[in-house]
């Protein structure tokens, strides 16, 4: 008699909307997306935003899909999942939560013990609504509370946490905050703007050194 061995089938979806509220999906965009732009130009840091994480080959029902996930050492690319074993073996070093008014203690509870189990060196819960921000970072083999969060530097991605009354803000190793696309779309918005009043400026002046007879393309 001849045994066969069933494939396993690891879900791309659990199912769970991204997302329970609008300010929990912008904080979610934000966060990605300042990840992927700080790491833009290294080919060996895979990013994602809710992709479902097996940490162990052979059981499907060990998953979580973090809010946002950075993993060094492996390469940029489409996944429909991330399945650990396939990936050398590497977990991801940082995640991100951001609280839902549905997140239940019990919910946040599990997601802490299963991210300390599966060797994640740094995690980091913000609550948009409370504007309370935890973290936690990997010593001696176990995921201990930072305090205080506030001017904290990410050992692995060098960025800077704030709270303010407004809330999280991020910075970059650069300065440089991480905003949401339309914080984005203002800056662009407003860099144009400027762009054009020197570009007048500029044509009013050559106008001026004209009826003066002088060559503005002389000087």
């Amino acid at each position: 008699m001849k045994l066969t061995t069933e494939e396993i089938i690891y879900p791309s979806s659990d199912g769970q909307p991204m997302a329970d509220s609008t300010i929990q999906y912008q904080w979610i965009t934000t966060i990605k997306g300042g990840c992927d732009a700080l790491f833009k130009d290294d080919p060996n840091v895979f990013i994602a935003g809710d992709l479902l994480w097996y940490p162990v080959e052979g059981n499907n029902r060990i998953c979580q899909a973090p809010d946002t996930m950075v993993v060094f050492g492996r390469p940029k690319g489409d996944r429909r999942s991330y399945l650990q074993w396939k990936e050398n073996n590497i977990p991801p070093q940082v995640v991100f939560e951001i609280r839902s008014y549905s997140d239940s203690q019990t919910k946040m509870a599990k997601k802490l013990a299963f991210y300390n189990r599966y060797e994640v060196e740094e995690y980091y819960l913000y609550d948009p609504d409370d504007k309370e921000l935890t973290g936690w970072q990997r010593i001696e083999g176990l995921l201990e509370v930072i305090e205080p969060m506030s001017g904290w530097v990410s050992p692995r991605l060098g960025v800077r946490f704030e709270l303010t009354e407004e809330g999280l803000e991020l910075y970059r190793p650069d300065g440089q905050k991480f905003l949401s696309y339309l914080e984005l779309e203002e800056q662009r918005e407003l860099a144009a703007q400027r762009a054009e009043q020197e570009a007048q400026r500029a044509e009013r002046l050559a106008a001026k050194l004209r009826e003066l007879n002088i060559d503005p393309d002389s000087l």
